[in-house]
Order: structure tokens, then sequence, then C-alpha cells
């Protein structure tokens, strides 16, 4: 999967996923860029790139998961470290993009801090971004620059196809998840459920329905992203109560906060298949937890876009890497 002019090519890794960083380097065919990230004794960051990148095409990996805005200011810095140093072009690779939740003013006087991270990664001095599965879709037009935004859904299909799952129906954990169930259902060839949760009145019990037909089904749950696993597991109990099979669940990310691990574990859910766009840390790790790496189309995209290729095809289900 080597790119031309892999001379100009360089990769950098900060500190939230190495893991990734490094496997991507390996798949590009170059090593990870030499570069240190240290703190002053007050805890401010210190970014040394301890490598000549001018004239390069430079991808920094970073997602801005925990802790959130650490890694955010490592990006930043990194970026503006790339920028004096003259790199050609700075692409920055945000496998979780954080901060997306907050896209709208949903009450008055909030900030809309996805705008704002989308500004300031602009001004350090970015000149393209890839990213997996923004929590809020509208995200990209928050950016002046060229935004490329990957699916974790056609990975995830690809797993289950493999699978050779029998009486499938794919089941959207929430109403705003309709549209991703609908394309996993359309390459499993199933049907879809929706759960369907409507807030109660005090001192009412809370109302959970499931739409559609799930009774002696293996049920699919799916969702961009698992945070304190309320909703997925709140799911698989619904599920459960309607009769459903087997349960399975994926995610693209997989924040795990909080209880979530544990609730998972304490689930009906069968198996839950995640991405590793976030580093899982090894005491999140257990047994009926499936991890697929997004090494090969993050990479996959960078040499389209090193060799001037079109990224369009990565959008597609029937893409296989």
């Amino acid at each position: 999967m080597n790119v031309k002019q892999t001379s100009d090519l360089k990769i950098f890794a900060l500190n939230s996923n190495q893991e990734l960083a490094a496997e991507m380097a390996q798949l590009l065919g170059c090593g990870l860029g030499k570069s240190s990230v240290t703190q002053f004794s007050d805890g401010e960051i210190q970014i040394s790139i301890d490598e000549s990148v001018r004239g390069c095409d430079v991808y920094v990996v970073q997602s801005t998961c925990t802790p959130v805005n650490t890694h955010v200011m490592e990006l930043l810095i990194m970026v503006d470290a790339l920028k004096r140093a003259s790199a050609k072009e700075i692409n920055v690779v945000i496998p979780y993009f954080g901060y997306a939740r907050q896209d709208r003013q949903a009450r008055a006087r909030e900030p809309i801090t996805a705008k704002l991270v989308a500004n300031l990664i602009e001004a350090a001095g970015a000149t393209r971004v890839i990213t997996m599965d923004f929590h809020s879709p509208q995200m990209q037009g928050f950016f002046d620059i060229p935004v490329d935004e990957l699916r974790g859904a056609p990975i995830l299909s690809h797993y289950y196809e493999e699978m050779k799952l029998e009486d499938v129906v794919v089941v959207a954990a929430h109403k705003g998840g309709v549209t991703r169930a609908r394309k996993l259902a359309s390459q499993l060839q199933a049907p879809i459920a929706l759960i369907d949760k409507r807030d109660s009145e005090p001192d009412s019990p809370e109302s959970i329905n499931v739409i559609g037909q799930v009774k002696g089904k293996n049920a699919i749950i799916i969702d961009d992203l698992i945070n304190t696993a309320e909703t997925i597991t709140t799911a698989a109990h619904a599920l459960e109560k309607e009769g459903a099979k087997t349960i399975y669940a994926c995610c693209t990310h997989a924040l795990l906060s909080g209880s979530a691990v544990k609730d998972i574990e304490a689930s009906p859910i069968k198996e839950l298949v995640v991405t590793n766009t976030i580093k899982m840390a090894d005491e999140k790790m257990i047994e009926k937890m499936k991890v697929l790496s997004v090494a090969p189309l993050l990479v996959e995209a960078i040499r389209r876009i090193h060799d001037e290729m079109p990224v369009s095809p990565l959008f597609e289900f029937s893409f296989h890497l």
C-alpha cells in the first residue's frame, strides 16, 4: 500500500492513539515521524519535531478523546509547530472528533463548541481534516478546509457479513440513528427496527417501545458512539423483553465512560463490536468485546489524497480494502 514519493510524506503520532498511528505507518511503508510531547512543570504542553518537515505532506494522528482538552491542545500545538517548520500540507487525522456533540444552541446562552474547535484547528494552520463518523454530520460545514468524513459502518457490515447470521434485524438505538441503521440493513439485506424512548411525566415510568418485528431474530444494535452505554443497554433490555433471539451491538467510537463496561457486561448483549478510533484501555477490554482496526481505511484515504485520487469510493459499502 506504499504511496508514490514516500520521502515527502510523513506521519506523526501524538499521545492519544500511538498504536493506531504505528499500524498506519507500517501499512504506508514508512516510519513514524520523530517528535516528542512533554510538559513543563506547570502542565503546559511542549512539542518538539526532531526531523525536517520542510515541503512535506504531513499527517498528524490524534483522537480528541479522554483527556479531551489535553489532546486538543496537543493537536493545536503540533499543527502550529509544523506550520512554522514550513510543512507543505498539514493533514490532521482525527479518528474520533470530540466536542462534536455541541453543534447548536439547544438552549439560550449555550456555546457551539463544535464550531469553536473547528475554528481553532483551522487557525492553527491545518489544511485538511480526515475523520470518522462525526457525531453530527453538519460538522463538515463548520470547516472552510477540505474534510473527509469516513464511515465506520462498512467495516462493521463486512464483519457481520462474514458471520453469515440468519434472521437478522438491524436496530437503531434512538431516532437519530435510523439513517445509519437503514444503511447497514440495506447491506445485510435485513429489516430495521427502532427503539422509541419517550420522555415520561414526573413520577411516571419511562416509556420504551420497540418499533418493528424482533421476536426470534438476531438483533444488531448500531450507533456512532457509546459513552455511558445507557442507550445501548436500554435498547438491549427492550429487545430481550420483546423476544429477540440473540442481541449484538456495534459502534464506531467506544468512549465507555463511567460504569459503561460493567453495564455492558451485565446486559443481554452477546457481543459488542467497536473500532480502534479510540485506544481501548486494558481494563475496558471484556470477553464479549471485539475491536476492529480502522487503520487500513485511514491509510487508503491517505494514499488516495497523496496520489491525488478520488476518496469517494471509500464511502461505499461495496468498497473492499
